[in-house]
């Protein structure tokens, strides 16, 4: 049975257990159902996708986040968009201390290598969306876990896919695209790509010691007048490219789960 919070005065409401009721809460998912490695995804589609393919439950639909979980142990969840939602997820996930946590996200490219369609496996996140900042000191680096990156990387050859590594800046903003000094000092810290969520959750993962990574997709190249993102031009990149996004995801964590190997960041 999934616990419940006290409701005495006298009761000392601990970080846990309020993570172990938030948790049930926000999913609908029991406790007992979450599996050792978790998809985090902004796509309801994606867990619609996951659920259709092995077959199972989507709980949370009347829910805030939504969350499927196969036979296999492995579970993706819906957690929303931006950097706030990114953090909270983390946090409630404290309550199963999953072995790994893997992002399947969306984000805009930003140099002339990077393509509509390729993929991005970020060795770093510049955090300037703030909320990290309350977890973490603003010198701390957000970094994923290299061995989780090893595996999605190691997916992605043997599909033989495209994909580029470097430094994402993560924004709290919303159409960003024609102010002129934002764009500047975007481009003096030369990532690859921006998005909203990334330095978020690898610095929130790495205060509450959980492994992990992320692997986004390129949607739009927003410093090109052509490349911002449209409802029309977002439905053909999901269209032409979530399936495979999602199939690295699932392949990438089950060969993890199958081969037993430790990935967990420790601190530093």
């Amino acid at each position: 049975m999934d616990p419940v919070l006290p409701t005495g005065s006298d009761q000392l409401i601990t970080k846990e257990k309020i993570a172990r009721d938030w948790l049930t809460r926000y999913t609908g998912m029991p406790l007992s159902e979450f599996g050792d490695y978790v998809l985090l995804t902004n796509f309801r589609d994606y867990v619609r996708r996951f659920a259709d393919r092995f077959s199972c439950e989507v709980r949370g639909e009347d829910r805030p986040m939504q969350a499927a979980t196969n036979s296999d142990g492995l579970t993706i969840i819906n957690f929303g968009i931006g950097s706030p939602n990114a953090a909270t997820v983390m946090d409630l996930l404290t309550a199963h201390r999953p072995k790994g946590v893997l992002f399947l996200g969306k984000c805009g490219g930003l140099k002339h290598s990077t393509e509509i369609g390729h993929f991005i496996l970020p060795i770093g996140a510049i955090r300037g969306e703030g909320t990290s900042d309350d977890y973490m000191d603003p010198l701390v680096p957000a970094l994923p876990s290299f061995k989780l990156h090893k595996y999605v990387s190691q997916k992605l050859v043997e599909r033989g896919l495209d994909y580029r590594t470097g430094v994402v800046y993560t924004t709290n903003r919303r159409v960003w695209e024609h102010d002129e000094k934002f764009r500047q000092r975007l481009q003096s810290y030369t990532p690859i790509g921006i998005d909203m969520e990334t330095a978020t959750l690898f610095i929130v993962g790495h205060a509450n010691q959980i492994a992990r990574g992320a692997l986004l997709l390129v949607s739009d190249v927003p410093t090109t007048p052509e490349g911002v993102k449209t409802t029309a031009s977002d439905a053909a990149v999901s269209r032409d490219w979530a399936v495979t996004h999602l199939e690295l995801g699932i392949d990438a964590l089950t060969d993890i789960d199958d081969q037993g190997e430790e990935i967990k960041h420790f601190r530093y």
